[in-house]
């Protein structure tokens, strides 16, 4: 293991205004970049505005249809629900502990540099792309259904709660690890009694957090066939049943109402 560089130079903490802003040229230059840019953008792009003006009235009937919402068939929303909660149980559980061995590879302070650049691209390459393209390449590998659901979400995890362990692992008091090699301790034993028990609060807040993130994302990939409500969110809207659909909008949004609760009374009673 390598040790930091603990040593910190003081700096000013009086905020100064950057460049851009104190001086007149830059702060009026860049404002017209911004403008020429939009201009631009909005002269390229091929908006069909006839399509938009004709569209809105159709926005119009399927807000209209909507309501009042119809919880008629509770059976099949419930059963989608139900789906949705496992899919991001489970892809939670699978990617929280995955992600502690790459954070740990992915720190620079206890990993050599060989294994650091692995973890990062490992890292790297969970983030780079959205969980919906990851779900359409599970959905042709594996078929439709939870498990394509259950990969993305997983793979989505990794990344996030990796690299914000990484970072955390990167932060911790070193004299603690000092301590653990003077006694003597492996390398195992200093990760499980000096390193593990710093980072401990913070993984549990962001394994809540990465619970409630996707319980959102289960929806979303379940609309390109990956399993949970989003799936039958997308066929009530193939059926053009509005009304079905908007009873299904309510209970997402109640569910993560009621798991922003939760995750937030969690992280305040562990902070």
């Amino acid at each position: 293991m390598t040790r930091p560089d603990t040593s910190r130079a003081t700096t000013s903490r009086t905020w100064r205004k950057p460049p851009f802003i104190a001086n007149p040229i830059m702060r009026y230059g860049m404002l017209a970049v911004v403008v020429v840019y939009l201009v631009w953008a909005f002269a390229t792009l091929p908006f069909n505005w006839e399509r938009i003006s004709e569209g809105l009235p159709r926005a119009a009937r399927i807000f209209g249809g909507g309501f009042p919402p119809s919880f008629s068939r509770f059976d099949l929303l419930l059963t989608g629900f139900t789906e949705s909660l496992q899919i991001a149980i489970l892809a939670t559980l699978l990617g929280v502990l995955l992600s502690i061995p790459f954070a740990v590879m992915a720190a620079r302070n206890i990993a050599p540099l060989p294994v650091y650049l692995v973890g990062r691209a490992v890292i790297i390459v969970s983030r780079s792309f959205h969980p919906v393209i990851v779900a359409i390449l599970f959905v042709a590998a594996v078929g439709f259904g939870p498990l394509a659901g259950i990969l993305t979400l997983t793979l989505y995890s990794i990344g996030f709660v990796g690299k914000l362990l990484a970072e955390e692992i990167e932060e911790i008091d070193w004299g603690q690890v000092e301590a653990m090699r003077a006694t003597g301790a492996g390398y195992l034993a200093t990760l499980y009694y000096a390193v593990f028990p710093q980072i401990l609060p913070r993984q549990v807040g962001l394994s809540m957090y990465q619970l409630d993130s996707n319980l959102r994302a289960s929806a979303v990939v379940g609309i390109v066939g990956a399993g949970g409500i989003g799936s039958t969110l997308m066929n009530a809207f193939g059926r053009y049943d509005y009304d079905f659909a908007f009873a299904i909008l309510l209970v997402i949004i109640a569910v993560i109402l009621v798991s922003e609760g939760v995750s937030g009374w969690v992280r305040k009673k562990i902070w």
